[in-house]
């Protein structure tokens, strides 16, 4: 559900995060279990630094893998201390495509549905869409019966059957 694996430093810095509850609850999850392991680690036996006059590769590979651990205990910190639920719109902007909304659209007579997220949950396999991406960019604050166009390679038209909030 959350793609962490994008998640390097260049990008998230100034970065605020949109999260839905069930997004937030699996970064906060899987941060706790992170340092966890770090724990574990930290408290087992590491390898000696000699081995014999070569510099032990088990030695290595552990600090190889303690540094990462690191790093991504560090990135998620920085999500959560960046992140902003995605909250129900106030009835009155509920007529608009906001973030957290559940969209219909008409894409040249075949219709699709997609649901508007941050850019940590988009899976657009599984209908999940970022509010960064270029459809997502596109259809935020539009209503129903409006279409919009989006040009890249080729011009796809867009018309907004439905909006729809859980």
């Amino acid at each position: 559900m959350i793609n962490l694996e994008n998640l390097t430093r260049d990008k998230i810095q100034g970065k605020r995060f949109y999260l839905t509850k069930e997004g937030l609850e699996k970064i906060k999850k899987d941060y706790e279990n992170l340092k966890k392991i770090r724990h574990l680690m930290v408290e087992g036996e590491t390898p000696s630094f000699f081995h014999s006059d070569d510099i032990d590769s088990e030695y290595l590979s552990f600090y190889d893998d303690l540094d990462l651990l690191e790093t991504k205990i560090a990135d998620l910190e920085y999500v959560l201390k960046n992140a902003q639920l995605i909250k129900l719109p106030p009835k009155h902007k509920r007529n608009t495509v906001q973030l957290g909304a559940r969209v219909v659209v008409d894409i040249d007579g075949e219709e699709d549905e997609f649901t508007i997220v941050g850019t940590l949950e988009a899976n657009p396999a599984l209908g999940r869409i970022s509010n960064e991406s270029p459809v997502g960019k596109t259809l935020l604050g539009r209503k129903v019966g409006e279409t919009v166009i989006l040009s890249s390679p080729i011009k796809t038209k867009y018309k907004i059957k439905k909006i729809k909030y859980s």
